[in-house]
């Protein structure tokens, strides 16, 4: 069994994604997400670790016809740990949240995380309430999990196995003020402001 390109598995999950909106966490599936293609509806974190969910939940019960989907890494989810419970108590039917596990901190130089040394997010997951989890290991169980994030009834938390090589980095802009305007604009309307 080899673990998953994330580059890859990212793309997958993008691609055709219609009006889904997607919050990327801190680092490595910020640069995926962008990799994969720029898009508006795409809320890059930047210097926010652990604070992907709780941006996602906030997303899915302010646009509960759309889809979100939250992309982030082991080590910010475990920053973050505790927001798992919050969406498992509201049950957000429009949220999904993807989990590029490594069992690495990629942003500060590859040290090891807790998932690597025996932390089941998915457990955690199943624990608080998500209605489904899925792990996909593999590339015939990477389908089902890009499957179950785009379309499954949520709040689903689906973890992918991700390989703990170095891909380079691909920066999406920065301004946080740009990010949020013109996200805002993609989703609301284009006389969105503030």
């Amino acid at each position: 069994m080899s673990a998953l390109h994330r580059r890859e598995v990212v793309k997958s999950l993008l691609s055709n994604r219609g009006d889904t909106m997607v919050v990327t966490g801190l680092g490595q599936s910020t640069y995926d997400a962008f990799a994969a293609g720029d898009d508006p509806r795409t809320f890059y974190l930047w210097g926010a670790m652990g604070g992907a969910v709780p941006i996602g939940l906030g997303m899915a019960i302010a646009q509960p016809e759309r889809r979100t989907v939250v992309i982030t890494g082991d080590g910010e989810l475990l920053m973050g740990l505790g927001s798992l419970s919050v969406v498992g108590a509201e049950q957000p039917k429009n949220m999904a949240v993807v989990v590029l596990d490594n069992g690495r901190y990629g942003e500060t130089g590859q040290q090891v995380t807790h998932t690597a040394r025996g932390t089941d997010l998915a457990g955690v997951a199943r624990s608080v309430g998500f209605r489904e989890v899925f792990v996909a290991e593999d590339e015939a169980t990477v389908g089902e999990a890009v499957r179950i994030a785009r379309e499954g009834e949520g709040p689903v938390f689906v973890l992918i196995k991700v390989s703990a090589d170095a891909v380079p980095m691909v920066l999406p802009p920065k301004d946080g003020a740009f990010l949020k305007t013109r996200f805002r604009q993609a989703v609301v309307g284009e006389d969105a402001v503030g």
